[in-house]
């Protein structure tokens, strides 16, 4: 980038009307970042990344803070934080005080904390002689400040498995505040997790279309503890650890430079260009650790909050579903992925063929894993065109709900770092709350990660993972928006027709006919 170009896209950034005052801030700091020399990659890696068959999710030219980083808040409140001459609290409210502190000095790839906290065991500690109505208040008080403080949807917030006075006041809140922040995981555990609660939650995003649903066993069986958490959107990872970089490869462009059978795509192309993407990888890893040495300088290191042992990256893998109709139509096969039991294998073969390479390519500085990247179903960006996030299928193509969970079920076993499939319900749902809470413990059951779902008629639209007002975005053309994801929210419901998920009935049906009596 010369200085002219410098200058020209600086320009536009500052007289952006659309634009708040720490947008244009943040902005013009990554404007300044790319304007520096790229961690050195072949030439092979360099042109995949210039063409976009890899990407680095612009996360900018010299990384120097992790992308995604999940502080240890309990230890924080235990023991006080010398940084921000802080004591160690000794009341709820004082706790949540020194939380709203933290979380402003906490980096990102987004400038705002993408993890907040599994805050109903964060806080439980604090729970003694503090009535409900005190609960209330000050979590609503909290919740409020959040918002305002960190106006973003990628600051996400944890609650369960198990149930208690602070996961209950959290849903309360949320179906009185309607706010898009924060982001929220429900953690469910089939044992643990009782059926009311579920429902509560369920009924909460009714409301707010939120939390998400996590299949709480099947992270243990993963991370191999509970010292995990869902951040951001669906990125799964250590707590008092996180993630250094997300890069990810777009298998539709993979399947399109192919040349030949199926079968060589498997022995050459694939192989070929998840190498170069785990090139990619490493390369930002590297400048990160060696060179702007986050990990030896920041605050939360130095106190104990995180430490470089429990990071590892992010393998992002999207556009599954058109590299398998590509592959189909080259074979002269008709099928088409969500809707075809030939291509749904396909795509499962695909998947697994990714996730194998990426288990056996040994990554520095990825100790959270055992020295290996997290593969992650990547759940697009607002400038993607034509091309379906992650292991989705299609928007608009979805099938009835069981076959939809059907075909994408068997993805989500292998994708540690997070899997994402969105339902789009019918608003009778909310007639028969515990027909949907059925439906979670069932695709749980089916083996899936992640399960999230909105209502057609609520007035929130659910990009990727994150959220945004429908009214934000029907006003954003004119006035722009307080919250820094409503600039992306409004992109992709341009580019990726967000609105037009297939809506699905919550009902009762029959998969076998029962013989004639």
């Amino acid at each position: 980038m010369n200085n002219e170009e410098f200058q020209v896209r600086a320009r536009a950034i500052v007289n952006d009307p659309h634009l708040t005052f720490h947008q244009r801030r943040h902005y013009l700091a990554g404007l300044a970042e790319e304007a520096l020399g790229y961690p050195p990659l072949s030439e092979e890696a360099s042109e995949a990344l210039n063409k976009r068959v890899i990407c680095d999710m612009y996360e900018g030219h010299a990384p120097y803070r992790a992308r995604y980083i999940l502080p240890d808040y309990a230890k924080a409140l235990r023991n006080g934080s010398e940084f921000l001459e802080l004591e160690p609290p000794e009341t709820l409210d004082d706790a949540l005080s020194f939380l709203l502190i933290m979380y402003t000095q906490v980096p990102s790839i987004t400038g705002y904390p993408v993890y907040l906290g599994d805050l109903d065991k964060v806080l439980a500690p604090y729970l003694a002689g503090v009535s409900d109505e005190h609960l209330y208040e000050s979590i609503k008080r909290f919740w409020i400040a959040i918002d305002r403080i960190l106006p973003d949807a990628f600051a996400h917030a944890d609650i369960g498995p198990a149930d208690g006075r602070i996961i209950r006041t959290i849903l309360r809140v949320e179906r009185e505040l309607l706010q898009v922040v924060p982001n929220l995981t429900f953690k469910v555990d089939p044992d643990v997790t009782p059926d009311d609660l579920v429902r509560d939650a369920v009924e909460t995003v009714f409301e707010t279309a939120k939390p998400h649903f996590v299949n709480h066993p099947l992270m243990v069986r993963d991370f191999g503890d509970e010292d995990y958490a869902a951040v951001s959107c669906y990125n799964s990872l250590r707590i008092g650890g996180g993630s250094h970089t997300l890069n990810r490869i777009n298998l539709k462009e993979v399947a399109l430079l192919h040349t030949g059978d199926t079968e060589a795509f498997f022995a050459e192309t694939l192989p070929h260009y998840v190498e170069l993407n785990a090139e990619l990888i490493e390369a930002r890893i590297r400048y990160l650790v060696e060179e702007a040495r986050f990990y030896e300088h920041d605050f939360l290191v130095r106190e104990g909050l995180i430490s470089l042992d429990r990071f590892s990256a992010m393998y992002g893998v999207f556009g599954l579903a058109e590299c398998v109709d590509v592959l189909m139509a080259n074979a002269g096969r008709n099928g088409t992925y969500g809707h075809d039991d030939e291509a749904n294998a396909l795509s499962h073969r695909i998947v697994r063929a990714v996730a194998d390479q990426v288990a056996e390519r040994e990554m520095p500085y990825c100790e959270g894993n055992a020295g290996h990247c997290m593969l992650h179903s990547q759940s697009g960006i607002d400038i993607d065109l034509e091309v379906t996030a992650g292991t989705r299928i299609p928007i608009g193509t979805e099938p009835s709900m069981y076959e939809h969970i059907a075909c994408v079920a068997p993805h989500h076993d292998v994708f540690m770092a997070g899997v994402s499939d969105i339902f789009h319900v019918e608003d009778t749902a909310r007639r028969n709350p515990q027909a949907v809470v059925d439906i979670i413990r069932g695709a749980f059951e089916e083996g899936m990660r992640d399960f999230t779902f909105n209502l057609d008629s609520n007035g929130f639209i659910r990009i990727t993972g994150y959220l945004v007002r429908k009214s934000d975005i029907e006003a954003f053309a004119d006035e722009g928006g307080r919250h820094s994801s409503t600039v992306f929210g409004a992109g992709s419901v341009k580019n990726s027709h967000v609105l037009d998920r297939t809506t699905k009935r919550v009902l009762i049906r029959e998969h076998h006919t029962r013989p004639p009596q």
